[in-house]
Parts: structure tokens; sequence; C-alpha cells
């Protein structure tokens, strides 16, 4: 069995509002557990998670912060 990677956190806040955007736009933020403005959410850095962020990345904010043990 291959070594599972441990994968860090990611937080992520919504910068901007949620009207007049599309509504695959906003079903993806509630996704992501985001419910307002100014929200902010700590998430597992994983692939799922990274493309839901690039599809809406104009309307986040997103600092990466280290894994559980600190480790690079």
């Amino acid at each position: 069995m291959a070594a599972e990677k441990k994968t860090g956190t990611v937080r992520v806040t919504l910068v901007r509002g949620l009207m007049g955007k599309k509504p695959d736009h906003r079903d993806t933020v509630r996704g992501l557990g985001l419910k307002w403005r100014n929200h902010t959410v700590l998430l597992q850095d994983t692939p799922q998670i990274r493309g839901m962020i690039n599809k809406v990345g104009y309307m986040l904010r997103v600092a990466e912060t280290a894994g559980p043990s600190g480790e690079s």
C-alpha cells in the first residue's frame, strides 16, 4: 500500500457577494461551505477543493496554512 500524502489546509474567505452571479457559481460557493460575505472556512487542500476554488476564485481570498504537524 502506498504511503498516504498528508494534505494541508486552506483558509478560504468569500470577499464578493453572490447576488447577480451564475447559479452554478453560487452552488460552488455553497459547496465550499461559505454562506455570506467575509465568511471564512478551513478546508482540506485536495484536488477537488482546488478545482472549486479555481472556478470561483474571483470571489475568494485563499491562504494556505500548515498541515496538522506543520510539515511542508
